[in-house]
């Protein structure tokens, strides 16, 4: 028996190649591998000895040679292909061990293309696929991860067709997890992102209990590794729409930096937001804003929760605290309600993932974009467009209601006061549905919008949402103008003494 081995990523790889020996195996290897393995003592033969060619060409040709595709590919339940195996002289390779050259690693660290160019792997993809393609007779391994498991069923004789199939599942995967990431750099490098093709790719984290609704399967996949690092279960099972609701929660929660922010999300759309001193302060005017809906939601917290929080938590039913953290007393607390689910990061605050693409599914394919994004200063350096300006509370509030408009379903808007979100109407059909809903609630909940902040992700077209906001005693608003009636806007701000801002940039979510 035959085992080539040739990898990157060298971690484990020794042990790996000792205990295929001592079942058998003869090793071959290539260049840094070869090394390596010959240091520790291995009996390693080396892929030209095979190959009966030099490595060439600075190492761009090492193993595309039919002595090694032919030793893996040819099939051994047919015996024409055993019979021209003899007769060219082509000796069986029964385990392909492959990691290929590190390209995301090259290209995070540089913009050098020959550099680049060079750490494109062409001979490990060609093996990987010869030997999936035999999987049959060939044992294909791409993940360190795998070495104890392949090792464990070569001992047990349990090397299956399903745990080769397995393998050869995953080797495919990792192949096209690789030509799609070469292909997306080249178009992000030369066609701005927006190459003939897209790839998104995506590795799975775990298992849904199912999907939207009880009959859909369903899982979650992360781009990089922002659920594997910082994604963890303290109590409870995450489902599919959790991570909906976490998500839209923890991008508004997040974009605050190190303010005590709170965040209360409900089917997708924050029903709750606050900035305090403290944390449990945040929670409390969070709550304040829409009780109703708040119940069965989930909550964000940027920082960690404490045992004050949890307790005041635990009053109403919560399904989800996603936290950066959470004290020990905090957990032991939760313990009491049987059915919340608690979540971290480990960190001090919420991170996020900030992807540089989004895209969104549509009947027979998908839309891509860029990601959108509302930059630090851009409240700040906002058009003053009325007569009077904003105080620097309402500025505090500008931005705060500026940024949770900007991430909630259009059409919406964002009554801020005092650091804390009063009002807010989003989804609907028109902006003034939006406005008068928003206000509705208010009324209902009993809270006072006179004095508040008012946030538009897209231009008023008329001036009737101002209009509305008037009568509610709204002191400033902001939007990114750009309406024909924009004139008509104006006038009514400085008709009722407001202040008025565009900042230019429209925060459409649809």
């Amino acid at each position: 028996m035959r085992a080539l081995i040739s990898v990157s990523d060298k971690s484990g790889v020794v042990n790996f190649a000792k205990e295929l020996v001592k079942l058998g195996y003869e090793i071959i290897s290539t260049g840094g591998t070869y090394n390596k393995l010959k240091e520790e003592g291995i009996a390693v033969i080396e892929a030209n000895e095979v190959t009966k060619f030099p490595e060439c060409f600075e190492g761009r040709v090492k193993t595309l040679n039919p002595y090694i595709h032919g030793g893996i590919l040819h099939r051994r339940d047919k015996q024409s292909h055993l019979d021209q195996a003899k007769e060219l002289g082509v000796e069986g390779i029964d385990l392909v061990c492959v990691n290929l050259y590190p390209f995301k690693a090259t290209i995070e660290k540089t913009t050098d293309f020959e550099e680049i160019i060079e750490n494109i792997d062409i001979g490990g993809p060609a093996m990987v696929r010869s030997a999936a393609k035999n999987f049959d007779s060939v044992i294909i391994v791409t993940d360190v991860a795998d070495y104890d498991l392949v090792l464990n069923n070569l001992k047990n004789n349990t090397n299956t067709y399903e745990f080769r199939r397995d393998l050869m599942i995953k080797a495919y995967e990792h192949t096209a997890s690789y030509d799609s990431m070469i292909a997306n750099y080249m178009n992000k490098r030369f066609n701005n992102g927006f190459g003939a093709k897209q790839f998104i790719v995506g590795s799975k984290v775990f298992d849904t209990r199912y999907g939207e609704n009880p009959h859909q399967k369903g899982a979650l996949y992360e781009f990089e590794s922002q659920f594997s690092n910082k994604f963890k279960v303290i109590k409870g099972e995450p489902s599919f729409n959790n991570m909906g609701d976490i998500s839209g929660a923890a991008r508004i929660a997040a974009s605050f930096g190190t303010d005590n922010a709170v965040c209360i999300v409900k089917h997708g759309n924050p029903c709750g937001f606050a900035i305090k001193d403290t944390l449990l302060n945040s929670y409390v005017e969070a709550l304040k804003c829409d009780p109703v809906s708040a119940f069965g939601g989930v909550v964000a917290v940027n920082g960690v929760v404490d045992k004050e929080l949890a307790e005041k938590m635990n009053e109403i039913f919560l399904e989800v605290v996603f936290a950066a953290d959470f004290t020990a007393d905090a957990v032991e607390v939760f313990e009491t309600k049987k059915r919340i689910k608690l979540f971290s990061q480990g960190t001090k605050y919420l991170e996020l993932a900030n992807d540089s693409f989004d895209f969104k599914r549509v009947d027979g394919g998908f839309v891509y974009q860029e990601a959108d994004k509302v930059a630090d200063d851009e409240v700040r350096n906002s058009k003053l467009m009325s007569k009077r300006a904003a105080s620097e509370q309402e500025v505090k509030d500008m931005e705060i209601a500026y940024k949770i408009a900007s991430l909630t379903k259009s059409n919406c808007v964002v009554y801020v006061k005092n650091s804390a979100m009063v009002a807010v109407g989003m989804g609907m059909t028109s902006r003034v549905d939006a406005s008068k809903a928003a206000l509705r609630k208010a009324i209902d909940m009993g809270l006072d919008v006179n004095g508040a902040v008012l946030a538009s992700e897209a231009f008023f077209p008329f001036r009737d949402s101002i209009d509305e906001a008037q009568k509610a005693g709204v002191k400033c608003v902001i939007e990114p103008g750009g309406s024909i009636r924009d004139d008509e806007i104006i006038e009514a701000a400085n008709e009722y003494g407001m202040a008025l801002y565009f900042s230019g940039i429209r925060h459409f979510l649809h």
